[in-house]
């Protein structure tokens, strides 16, 4: 069985859970992503131990240590001296996207597996040469996305494919964005990086165009677009002069065709999927909101909980050998053709044509 469809199952097993065990040991491999916040609020809490930090900017380790009590014992600065004095469960990396291959280029020899954040890398050769090392040092190399652990999306998934609920996908469609990383208050060592094309790759095209390629990539089943076409836009040069605010990708199936849109121009947050199939409609609307359509009106579904609620949880799975990968959300597999896609878009944007893959 697909690992795909065994989490859409898993869904449906009432009060699933794994069996306690130890938290997971990490390294930690940059602090310029506002997600560390999220990471650091579960080290307070105990689900993580963290052995060690990798980062060279002073003024950033001392922001840190003050705000989550730190020891200077944790502080490294680089990722193979860190490895030198630790040996981790994993490596999570939160530094800029062009940065990834870097820590993977650290770890590999290791035997030490990395958890990057969303996306797995701005190039294709990047991400190729990412799955070369974790071919040749047999480790895993996974990706973290927000809307992987939303319960409605598992449940979407899991309609879709194991009770058919509206026949074949036809057309895809995900929003995913906000006002703008400058309005919601990003820091500023993380927009240093987002708002930089060398680090980041592109603008809102990187940043929320990777979400809705993974999503398609993973209803899809892991084929890859017949074709990508991308259109961007600069509404905000004032504050965004270097990188697209505003994305919008088209991506071609044989029988299916997926929209992408992706903004820091929203008026609001939104991460949202829309399935049109043969005889029905999902739509999820956030991550515990699901509605149907099947004929004239909408009907909302009971969403139940995700089988792996967060990242920390899903590595110890995986990591302890309770979960193959597959083409799951997160696996390697799944984020290589996210790349592709990616590259493609931005390709066409700055060529104003449609790109075969």
């Amino acid at each position: 069985m697909k690992t795909a469809a065994l989490l859409g199952i898993l869904l449906s097993c009432a009060g699933f859970a794994f069996p306690q065990q130890t938290a997971l040991r990490v390294g930690v491999a940059g602090l310029q992503h506002d997600h560390v916040y999220g990471l650091m609020e579960n080290y307070k809490k105990g689900k993580l131990i963290i052995l060690g930090i990798a980062e060279s900017d002073p003024g950033l380790v001392q922001r840190y240590k003050k705000k989550y009590q730190l020891p200077d014992s944790l502080f490294y600065t680089s990722v193979s001296s860190m490895l030198d004095h630790i040996k981790p469960d994993v490596v999570l990396a939160y530094n800029p996207i062009a940065d990834h291959l870097a820590v993977v280029e650290a770890c590999a020899p290791k035997r030490v597996s990395v958890m990057v954040e969303k996306p797995l890398a701005i190039s294709v050769k990047q991400a190729e040469r990412m799955a070369a090392l974790a071919s040749q040092y047999h480790i895993r190399i996974l990706t973290n996305y927000e809307t992987t652990w939303y319960g409605s999306n598992q449940q979407v998934y899991e309609m879709i494919h194991a009770q058919k609920a509206i026949g074949n996908i036809r057309k895809m469609v995900v929003h995913d964005g906000h006002q703008g990383p400058i309005e919601i208050g990003c820091s500023p060592d993380f927009l240093k990086w987002l708002t930089d094309p060398a680090k980041n790759g592109a603008g809102a095209l990187v940043d929320f165009g990777c979400y809705g390629a993974n999503l398609m990539t993973w209803l899809m089943e892991g084929k890859t677009p017949i074709a990508v076409t991308a259109i961007t836009r600069h509404y905000k040069p004032d504050l965004y002069p270097k990188v697209d605010d505003d994305a919008t990708i088209l991506l071609e199936y044989p029988g299916a065709t997926g929209l992408i849109e992706a903004s820091w121009s929203w008026p609001f947050g939104i991460k949202d999927l829309e399935v049109f199939g043969e005889t029905g409609y999902l739509h999820a609307l956030n991550s515990n909101t699901l509605q149907e359509r099947l004929h004239d009106s909408y009907d909302k579904v009971e969403v139940k909980p995700a089988a792996y609620p967060d990242n920390l949880v899903y590595l110890a799975a995986v990591l302890r050998g309770h979960l193959q990968t597959g083409n799951d959300l997160s696996s390697l597999e799944n984020n290589l053709i996210v790349v592709k896609i990616l590259e493609a878009a931005m390709q066409s944007s700055r060529e104003g044509k449609r790109i075969v893959l």
